[in-house]
């Protein structure tokens, strides 16, 4: 990418698409096309396909999508694959009609087998059956990837897709209906110290493990990826951290300086037991992550009181 380069972020409001927005500034880029769902509404191919005529981008960052926790997940299920098939038809449909150099697509974690072998290389797409909780949502982005693959294949395009790992930080969603695992626990803490409560629930029985990435270090590897020629079409972006759901609400907990007992709600879900990303291809083009889960953490929560503040 030029600096000169017309770059539409996509989704550039959301947890990813704004932390891709300013990583992007961060390095000198300025040329920017935004819009609000409001403004331009990717489900709608008519608007789509008018408004990628009209502002022909030179990249594109597909950020945006319908996203959310296992019970948003396992409730919306028509939503969540309505919402993000159409989204991914059209953006990506549109980038090939109006002659996109590049488009980056980002997927999820949970387009992998409920039952893969761990860590989990990319080449296990599509091997086994997928978590029945948020099936619909993993299908659609599965076809996503399938969809750059194909165009890639008939039509010579150059789309890269990026599964990162359990994602956190600023501009994170801390609906507890709708919210992932960790927003969640960061909420919980925030709402037990306000209500002078002794303990959070978790949902499930805190023994599932997941790997945490804060948001910074993806858009880190989405930008560096964005401008790096590789082979491969799918690669895995995590940060190497795993523990359980119990251990890294201990861990935020003892770094945020709050003594709160853990309870759990067994009548709740856990979801994968286990969602460890092989990182062998990120590592061998040179990219690994760089914040620390501590310093994300203070980051992420020093965000989230100003908030609400």
């Amino acid at each position: 990418m030029n600096k000169e380069d017309k770059i539409f972020v996509a989704g550039h409001r959301g947890l990813v698409g704004s932390a891709i927005l300013k990583k992007l500034k961060e390095k000198g880029f300025s040329n920017f096309i935004t819009k609000t769902h409001q403004e331009l509404d990717l489900t709608n191919q008519q608007e789509t396909a008018a408004f990628f005529a009209q502002e022909k981008p030179d990249y594109v960052f597909l950020a945006a999508a319908k996203v959310g926790g296992i019970v948003a997940n396992n409730t919306f299920r028509a939503d969540f694959i309505y919402h993000n098939l159409m989204i991914q038809n059209n953006v990506i449909h549109q980038s090939y009609v109006s002659g996109v150099k590049k488009l980056l697509f980002l997927g999820s974690t949970c387009i992998y087998p409920k039952n893969a072998a761990q860590p989990i290389k990319e080449e296990a797409l599509l091997t086994n059956t997928l978590e029945y909780t948020n099936e619909p949502y993993a299908i659609a982005k599965i076809a996503g990837i399938k969809l750059c693959e194909s165009y890639n294949f008939q039509y010579k395009t150059n789309y890269k897709c990026l599964m990162p790992t359990n994602t956190y930080g600023p501009e994170d969603n801390y609906d507890l209906n709708t919210s992932h695992f960790f927003p969640a626990i960061i909420k919980k803490i925030y709402l037990a110290q306000q209500n002078k409560q002794k303990f959070i629930t978790l949902w499930g029985s805190g023994k599932a493990k997941r790997e945490l990435i804060f948001v910074d270090d993806l858009a880190e590897a989405i930008v560096f990826f964005m401008n790096k020629k590789t082979k491969e079409t799918l690669i895995n972006v995590g940060s190497g951290v795993e523990k359980t759901i119990y251990e890294f609400t201990k861990f935020a907990l003892k770094t945020l300086n709050v003594k709160l007992k853990i309870k759990f709600d067994k009548s709740k879900p856990d979801g994968t037991l286990r969602k460890k990303l092989d990182l062998s291809i990120l590592k061998k083009y040179g990219w690994k992550s760089k914040i620390s889960l501590k310093n994300g953490i203070l980051t992420t929560y020093k965000n989230f009181i100003l908030k609400k503040n």
